[in-house]
């Protein structure tokens, strides 16, 4: 049963106030004193000072909590290239769950250009209002050269949220499935259905946690990526089998599928072929590459992850992107990079291993417990230990590899103003919603 109406999701967007964000001030304008300190001639104090020392735009602007979410509507969600306005609605989304996941102040920006040279152009010149740039569905491959482009060129995290908080999130759970099942992922068989943004970035991702490149089998919707095609790009090539062979014939032996396609691409069947107590991630949306039904009836023991909230280990990126960006903005990071995203990602499994959930997480689930094991391998995204956990990991990492322009000096006193940051965030929020 459908949790909303049609009509349900557009009063959400239009009632009480059009859109889901707004900008509101954070200190009072209410006297002559506090116009001339908030404007002309007061605010000529801060701009000379950061006009002599660049750095102290982060402590005298909201800079150093903004981030950018931008996009060109190339690739929306599941809807393809439906134009930058109508992406709007899920960039606004994304701010709202950038504020009530982490406290990070979001400008949505949607730009109505497809060059991807131009739109770098653009993207880079935004660099002195904000202090990282989230990119958000972006099509393939352009995505890859816009952001490997941005990560060069701009001293503030830039990261493509589909590529990498996928990865992030499915990588948690390979890790946890293999620490279950024993298995080492240097040697476990892979076979991806896709070969998009999310798909490429999950393999390379997988890679940098010990997969081998010679046991990924990708598939794209033209067969395996192989190296007697002549039609791959430079990004398809780095996962070019030597020779082709179907999917059925690949997943004869694999210990994981990921399905980042479309619907039904795999059977039960083929799930049999498979080593025992195999990982399923069937990430496709929202009707999966297998059900959840249909994978534990043809082999019980598998472990299935999908993309929805209403089955056990949803690939859900809310619980990578907002820890990410606030332990890159608090430790001062100049970028997202992949010692932090493991770092991300081993707090994620770890995390998930802690069987005290809080009755917070029990009640928003409707009641349910939830003990690590086949059906709990990812923490579930309302749990609220993820930004401590996964957050601090983040600035940490961040710090160990040479990053961080502000390290963090204790952790634990950091761990405890994340959280009061967040609830007094969320009661700001609820104090604004009143008022409609």
């Amino acid at each position: 049963m459908a949790l909303y109406t049609d009509q349900e999701a557009l009063d959400y967007h239009e009632f009480p106030r059009k859109g889901k964000v707004e900008v509101i001030p954070t200190v009072a304008c209410n006297t002559q004193k506090d116009l001339s300190v908030a404007y002309s001639p007061g605010v000529a104090v801060p701009c000379m000072k950061i006009h002599e020392n660049e750095a102290l735009a982060d402590t005298y602007t909201g800079r150093a909590n903004l981030v950018a979410v931008v996009s060109n509507g190339t690739a929306v969600l599941g809807l393809g290239s439906i134009g930058a306005k109508a992406a709007k609605p899920v960039m606004e989304g994304k701010g709202l769950l950038f504020k009530m996941f982490a406290d990070v102040d979001v400008f949505d920006i949607e730009l109505d250009e497809k060059d991807p040279k131009k739109l770098c152009t653009i993207v880079k010149a935004l660099e002195p209002t904000f202090g990282g740039i989230n990119l958000e569905d972006i099509k393939a491959p352009e995505c890859f050269y816009i952001e490997e482009r941005l990560k060069k060129e701009m001293n503030i995290p830039v990261f493509h949220d589909d590529q990498h908080g996928t990865a992030v999130i499915s990588g948690a759970g390979l890790i946890n499935a293999c620490y279950l099942t024993k298995r080492k992922i240097s040697a476990c068989k892979i076979v991806i259905s896709g070969a998009g943004a999310a798909a490429i970035a999950c393999a390379n991702f997988y890679v940098s946690l010990g997969a081998k490149r010679k046991n990924i089998f990708m598939f794209d919707s033209k067969g395996l990526i192989h190296q007697g095609r002549t039609d791959l790009n430079k990004y398809k090539k780095r996962y070019a089998q030597k020779e082709s062979c179907t999917m059925a014939e690949a997943m004869k032996g694999a210990d994981v599928f990921l399905g980042l396609s479309r619907k039904g691409v795999i059977s039960g069947d083929m799930l049999k072929t498979m080593n025992k107590q195999p990982l399923i991630f069937a990430c496709a949306n929202p009707d999966p590459e297998i059900t959840y039904e249909e994978a534990k009836k043809a082999v019980p023991d598998c472990i299935i992850g999908t993309g929805r909230s209403d089955y056990p280990n949803q690939i859900n990126n809310v619980s990578g992107f907002p820890f990410l960006f606030r332990g890159a903005l608090d430790a001062g990071a100049t970028e997202i990079n992949e010692a932090m995203k493991i770092a991300a990602a081993n707090a994620l499994a770890m995390l998930a291993r802690e069987n005290d959930i809080p009755k917070e997480v029990t009640d928003a689930y409707g009641g349910q417990t939830f003990t690590f094991g086949t059906d709990y391998i990812i923490p579930k995204p309302l749990d609220p230990r993820i930004l401590e956990w996964e957050t601090a990991a983040v600035a940490k990492a961040a710090m160990e590899s040479g990053v961080a322009q502000r390290p963090i000096k204790d952790f634990d006193a950091y761990r405890k103003a994340l959280k009061e940051r967040v609830q007094k965030s969320r009661l700001r929020a609820a104090a604004v919603q009143k008022l409609y």
